[in-house]
């Protein structure tokens, strides 16, 4: 089996914009070639096709590994050194004076407030993805922290995903905030939704969560539990990203119920069911502390946690906290 292997190199990138070593480099994934060979396949000079594999040995994507005379003339055969390449890196500014934080990770109403509270002196740049992906994330060196709400099926949250996605890391998991999610449901729950039970009655248009994300996660497992067959629910392969966008498509009309932040449904004046209490946690290398310790030591003021109790469902008791792994 041959390797899928990540290109990190700014100069591996810049050679690959050019097509031409691209389609080289395609064509000796396949199999090894020799320079006439891909003369013919690519319908360009040897000497051509020399100039641009030199540079492409030289940056560590091909190799040579056989030499064979063939009517007497020499022939080297050439190979990539992976079965596949994977394109990844972060580019951010360069500015010591604003330094830049990537987020990667579940949505949160509250580490959107951290960012506003960073905003002066630190940017902070979200996407959100969910937990897993979040964690893959940062497992790839493609953000600098992640958030994330797993419930394992032994009852403990985040530890034991973060125990398997960086066994040969050392990590730390800060408590952000204790969270309530819920059903939402329009002003004054027109459909009568009260269990999920519910959310299989005709009639009854749900908007779910992505893949990956701890909500759809805990939602899934609760249909297995109860019984319910997704194809049972009106509207479960609507996806989305945001708690806030859930609750967007509820007060447009556009669905009838959704699960949630009770933050999300106050937010955007719907109605709520509660339905389980949650513990979201900041995941962060230790080799990240120290880019991270504006975002860190904001954690621990007052101020913010006031700033976070003021969202409706969230508890702050343990903010800040760090919990042993």
């Amino acid at each position: 089996m041959l390797p899928l292997q990540p290109i990190k190199s700014f100069e591996q990138i810049k050679l690959l914009t050019d097509p031409r070593r691209l389609a080289i480099l395609r064509r000796l994934m396949s199999a090894p070639a020799s320079l006439t060979q891909l003369g013919q396949a690519l319908g360009e000079h040897p000497a051509w096709v020399r100039h641009h594999l030199k540079q492409l040995e030289a940056a560590g994507l091909v190799e040579l590994v056989e030499t064979r005379i063939e009517s007497g003339v020499v022939e080297k055969f050439y190979r990539s050194r992976a079965g596949g390449y994977l394109l990844q890196e972060l580019i951010i500014p360069q500015d010591p004076a604003h330094p830049v934080i990537v987020f990667s990770g579940s949505h949160d109403l509250a580490v959107e407030y951290l960012a506003q509270q960073l905003a002066p002196h630190v940017s902070v740049l979200a996407m959100p993805v969910g937990s897993l992906d979040g964690l893959a994330s940062l497992r790839q060196n493609l953000c600098h922290i992640t958030g994330c709400h797993l419930l394992d099926v032994n009852g403990e949250y985040n530890l034991p995903f973060v125990r398997r996605f960086f066994p040969d890391r050392n990590m730390e998991v800060i408590t952000l905030a204790y969270r309530e999610q819920g059903l939402m449901t329009a002003p004054g729950n027109p459909k009568h939704i009260f269990s999920l039970l519910d959310l299989a009655h005709p009639g009854v248009n749900f908007v779910n969560r992505k893949p990956g994300s701890g909500t759809r996660l805990w939602f899934d497992r609760q249909l297995q539990v109860l019984g319910i067959q997704p194809a049972r629910i009106l509207g479960y392969e609507n996806a989305v990203n945001l708690h806030t966008e859930c609750a967007r498509l509820i007060q447009s009309g556009a669905a009838d119920t959704a699960i949630g932040l009770r933050a999300a449904a106050a937010q955007y004046g719907l109605g709520f069911i509660p339905l389980f209490h949650e513990r979201y946690d900041l995941v962060l290398p230790q080799e990240q502390v120290a880019t991270l310790t504006p975002l860190l030591d904001t954690l621990q003021t007052s101020a913010f946690r006031r700033g976070i109790a003021a969202l409706t469902g969230y508890e702050t008791a343990h903010t800040g906290e760090q919990i042993q792994i």
